[in-house]
């Protein structure tokens, strides 16, 4: 019966990785909607806490608002995007001559021949195929709003019979009700880890974008946008968001000054806000194993990509809050959270 078992989790996880990979098209971008859909229910619990909005307004108009707003901003930043990307591209040929006068610079200092010291000790790491990665990822995101939009909407739609089909699915009324708080519990979880988290890595986008635009870097809304966006992959996004800046100054500028007051400055942004400001916003409270986080980042990365990168934690907490309660599942919960105390 073990050995069963275990063939079954086996079957069943092939199964999962299969579906997620070549499903990929379809299922990220019904993730952002869902993700869509926590950030629109946050901003609506935001307008109810102004009473005259709370009384005033129906449901439907402080969800229409709430979506509006959103929706703006993703056209504004889409727009600032695409024309930075431009300006970025336009300036390719200036850039080119810098690299080479900086190779020769290292090369004189050093006396050493630094494209074949690259190749010898960095090996095949592309640090522009790196980049190139997060500009597609970015670039599908993007592409695919068409798509998330209309899942968002019918999430929504869903959303307004959902419960009552709940009702009529579930035999008994303790079952409904256990139900509905591992539901209240995910949303509280996943929506409480994104607008931390989208405040925190606001904050830390735009003390960056005033430090790279005193220092002159071209495009600096685009790489506070980049900034923002890579704290949202857990452990290894703010050190990427760092050293993209400092090193396109180097490209830009065909010295060490900028990069080095970039990497510095930034840097020390960086620092602060996610060593001290975002863990007295956290808390425990994604009570994720550090171990864990690390895993969930490769193994969504290698599946999704930076995509997948992004998703890894607040997936990882939905799989934590929904095996811990079942008898079946909940040592896998307790061992991929981070004191082995489960939250009830």
């Amino acid at each position: 019966m073990s050995l069963r078992n275990t063939a079954y989790f086996f079957i069943v996880s092939i199964s999962i990785v299969v579906v997620l990979t070549f499903g990929q098209d379809l299922i990220v971008p019904f993730v952002f909607a869902v993700l869509l859909w926590f950030i629109v229910r946050e901003l609506k619990g935001l307008l109810d806490r102004i009473r005259f909005v709370r009384d005033k307004f129906p449901s439907w108009a402080k969800t229409l608002i709430t979506s509006l707003f959103i929706l703006i901003t993703l056209g504004a930043t889409s727009r600032v995007i695409t024309m930075s990307i431009q300006t970025l591209a336009r300036s390719y040929d200036k850039y080119e001559k810098n690299v080479d006068g900086l190779i020769d610079e290292i090369n004189n200092i050093l006396n050493i021949d630094l494209m074949e010291f690259l190749a010898t000790h960095v090996g095949n790491f592309n640090f522009g195929g790196l980049l190139s990665s997060i500009f597609t990822s970015l670039a599908d995101i993007l592409g695919n709003t068409f798509i998330i939009l209309i899942y968002f909407l019918f999430v929504f739609l869903e959303e307004t019979h959902f419960e009552t089909k709940l009702k009529k699915v579930l035999a008994g009324k303790e079952q409904y009700e256990k139900v509905s708080e591992i539901l209240d519990r995910i949303e509280y979880s996943v929506a409480k880890y994104l607008g931390l988290k989208t405040l925190v890595s606001l904050i830390t986008g735009v003390l960056s974008y005033f430090i790279l635009l005193l220092i002159g870097i071209d495009s600096p809304a685009f790489w506070a946008f980049l900034i923002f966006l890579l704290n949202f992959i857990p452990t290894i996004g703010s050190l990427i968001a760092t050293l993209f800046p400092a090193i396109f100054c180097l490209l830009q500028f065909g010295e060490f000054g900028q990069g080095v007051l970039v990497l510095v400055l930034v840097g020390a942004i960086q620092v602060l806000v996610g060593n001290v400001l975002e863990p007295k916003l956290m808390g425990n409270s994604m009570n994720v194993s550090a171990l864990v986080t690390i895993l969930a980042l490769s193994f969504w990365g290698a599946l999704w990509g930076v995509t997948g990168m992004i998703l890894s934690i607040p997936i990882t907490v939905i799989m934590i809050i929904v095996f811990s309660q079942f008898p079946a599942t909940a040592p896998i919960a307790i061992m991929l959270s981070e004191k082995g105390e489960l939250k009830t």
